[in-house]
């Protein structure tokens, strides 16, 4: 495995958690939206890591086919989550009964996954940074 191949991973592991980090922060600030601007609820989403197998054009190149690596590949979707009714019978979007329906957003959820994501995403960069440090070091011993 060459370096560019070792950074391709770690890159797409690092899109994968910044794109996990914009979700929940997104969830989160709208965990107390009632209606969003064209009239609607707001419904939380989730996000969903799928492994597609990658070809780089390097291998194709030199005839290595069978060479495939399997990178994360993110998909953002609305989370069937069911959404909190919170008796507020003065709120003008209140229904007949004086209810209000907020999002389904977990804050607790939420937070745990942006920590988790943050987690992952500086490991990604701890795993860059020393296959950066061993391409130098490879450097410095054939120079």
């Amino acid at each position: 495995m060459d370096y560019s191949q070792s950074f391709a991973i770690s890159a797409a592991g690092m899109d994968a958690e910044r794109t996990r980090v914009d979700v929940a922060a997104l969830n989160l600030a709208n965990a107390n939206t009632v209606q969003t601007p064209d009239g609607l609820r707001y419904r939380p989403l989730t996000v969903l890591a799928r492994s597609a197998p990658v070809a780089f054009s390097n291998q194709v190149e030199q005839g290595l086919n069978s060479a495939m690596l399997t990178l994360p590949q993110t998909l953002v979707e609305a989370a069937a989550v069911e959404p909190r009714s919170v008796y507020e019978p003065g709120n003008p979007l209140a229904n007949s009964k004086g209810f209000v329906m907020y999002p389904g957003v977990d804050v607790a959820t939420e937070m745990v996954n942006m920590m988790s994501a943050q987690r992952s995403y500086e490991a990604n960069i701890a795993a860059m940074n020393a296959t950066r440090t061993m391409a130098l070091k490879a450097l410095d011993i054939g120079g």
